[in-house]
C-alpha cells in the first residue's frame, strides 16, 4: 500500500503541475485528450449549458451563461489545489505518516491530508509536526510549491482579464458601425457614403489584427471563449462572423471597394474560427447555408442596392459568395451551437436598437431630435440617426 500510495502521489502531482503549466505558462495550444483542464470543462460546461437553456427569460439566461466563465476559473484553481493536497498527502502516507499529532494517538491519512493542506497554503499552524528527514523535506517542497502556485495564479488573472478587455473594446466599437447584433448588410449600408471605401478598408484592417489577437489569446487560454460580452446581443463569435460575412461579400463582388484588405481579413478571421473549433474538437455543422437562403440573398442585394452599395448580381458573384460562405459558416455554426452564442443574420430581420441607443439620456435626446423612431423599420430607423450627425 505504501508503494502504491507513493506511485499514485507522484503521478498525481506530476499530472497537476504539468496541466497547470500547459494551461497558464505555456504560450501555445495545450495538447492531450485526457488533460485535467479539458476534462473539467467537458464535465461542467454541458450540464451548465443544459440547465441554462431551460431558462426562458433571455436576459436571465444570458446572465447565467455569463457566470460560467469566471466561476469555472475559480473552480479549476480549486481542483488543482485540492489535487495537490491529495498528492502530497499520499507522499506523506507512503513515508509512514511520520507526524506528532496532538489530537490523535496515531497519525493516519487524515493527519496527512491536514498537514498537506496547511503546508500547501503556507499556514504553518504547528499543531502537527514532522519527525523524520523525509517528511521534513516533503513539507519544504510542498510549501515552496504552494508559494509558487499562488504567485502564478496571481499573475494569471491580470493576463486573462487584459485579453478579455482588449477583445471587448473592438466589439463595443462595432456597435455603431454594424448594429446590434452586427450584420454585414448594416455594416455595408453605414459605409455607403462617398469616400467610405477608405473607412471600410481601415475597419477591416483593424479587424484583421483583432482576429489575430483573438486567435493567439484564445488558443493559449481557451476558457476565454466562455466569457460573455456585456450585452446579450453581442458576442465575440457574432462579431467575428459578421466580419467574415462582410469580407466575403466584398470579395464576391462589391464595386468600388478594395478587395485585397477584405481577402487578408477573411483569411485571418477564418483561421481564428477554424482553429478555435479544433480546440473544442468540434465538427463543422452541415447545412449552415440556411443563414442565407436564395430568397434572403435576393433581399440582401436589394437592400444593399437601395442603400447605395454597388454590388454585382451576376451568377458568378452569387456562386463566389456561396463558395466563400462554405469556408467558414460550418465552423462558426459549430461554435455557436457549443457555446450557445447565436450567429448574427446577414441583415436585420426585426426592429432593433443599437446598444448606445438603450442608454436613457441618449434615448431621450435622440427621441427629442427625431420624432417617433420606433415607428420606422429597422434599416430606416438606423438611417435616421446616422444620416443626421447633429443628433450626436
Amino acid at each position: 500500500m505504501r508503494v502504491v500510495a507513493l506511485v499514485a502521489g507522484v503521478l498525481c502531482l506530476l499530472t497537476i503541475l504539468f496541466d497547470a503549466f500547459q494551461t497558464i505558462v505555456l504560450p501555445r495550444r495545450a495538447t492531450g485528450r485526457f488533460r485535467i483542464t479539458r476534462m473539467f470543462y467537458i464535465l461542467t460546461w454541458r450540464p451548465w449549458a443544459f440547465f441554462a437553456r431551460r431558462i426562458h427569460h433571455p436576459r436571465r439566461r444570458e446572465t447565467v451563461f455569463s457566470y460560467y466563465g469566471p466561476l469555472s476559473l475559480i473552480l479549476l484553481l480549486m481542483v488543482w489545489a485540492a489535487s495537490m493536497v491529495v498528492g502530497f498527502a499520499l507522499l506523506f502516507y507512503a513515508a509512514g505518516s511520520p507526524f506528532n499529532d496532538a489530537t490523535a494517538a496515531h497519525a493516519g491519512f487524515r493527519s496527512d491530508l491536514y498537514v498537506s493542506g496547511t503546508t500547501l497554503f503556507t499556514l504553518g499552524l504547528g499543531d502537527v509536526t514532522p519527525h523524520s528527514a523525509w517528511s521534513r523535506a516533503i513539507v519544504i517542497l510542498e510549501s515552496g510549491t504552494g508559494l509558487g502556485f499562488l504567485a502564478i495564479v496571481m499573475g494569471y488573472f491580470p493576463v486573462l482579464y487584459s485579453a478579455f478587455s482588449r477583445r471587448e473594446v473592438s466589439i463595443s466599437l462595432l456597435d455603431a458601425r454594424a448594429g446590434s447584433p452586427p450584420t454585414a448588410a448594416e455594416l455595408m449600408r453605414r459605409h455607403s457614403y462617398p469616400g467610405a471605401d477608405q473607412a471600410l478598408g481601415l475597419l477591416l484592417l483593424e479587424w484583421e489584427r483583432w482576429s489575430a489577437e483573438l486567435l493567439e489569446s484564445h488558443i493559449s487560454y481557451p476558457l476565454l471563449c466562455y466569457f460573455r460580452s456585456q450585452h446579450g446581443n453581442q458576442s465575440w463569435l457574432s462579431a467575428l462572423t459578421a466580419i467574415l460575412d462582410t469580407s466575403a461579400l466584398v470579395i464576391a463582388g462589391v464595386r468600388g471597394q478594395e478587395a485585397r484588405q477584405a481577402q487578408l481579413t477573411f483569411a485571418m478571421a477564418r483561421h481564428a474560427v477554424v482553429d478555435l473549433t479544433q480546440i473544442f474538437s468540434l465538427k463543422p455543422v452541415a447545412g449552415a447555408s440556411n443563414r442565407l437562403p436564395p430568397e434572403s440573398a435576393a433581399k440582401l442585394y436589394d437592400l444593399l442596392c437601395q442603400s447605395g452599395v454597388n454590388v454585382c448580381r451576376d451568377a458568378h458573384s452569387v456562386e463566389r459568395l456561396r463558395e466563400m460562405r462554405g469556408l467558414y459558416e460550418g465552423y462558426a455554426g459549430a461554435l455557436a451551437r457549443y457555446l450557445n452564442m447565436p450567429l448574427p443574420p446577414w441583415m436585420p430581420d426585426q426592429p432593433y436598437k443599437d446598444n448606445w441607443l438603450t442608454v436613457a439620456r441618449v434615448r431621450e435626446k435622440t427621441e427629442a431630435a427625431v420624432p417617433a423612431p420606433e415607428a420606422a423599420p429597422a434599416a430606416d430607423r438606423a438611417a435616421v440617426f446616422f444620416d443626421h450627425p447633429h443628433n450626436f
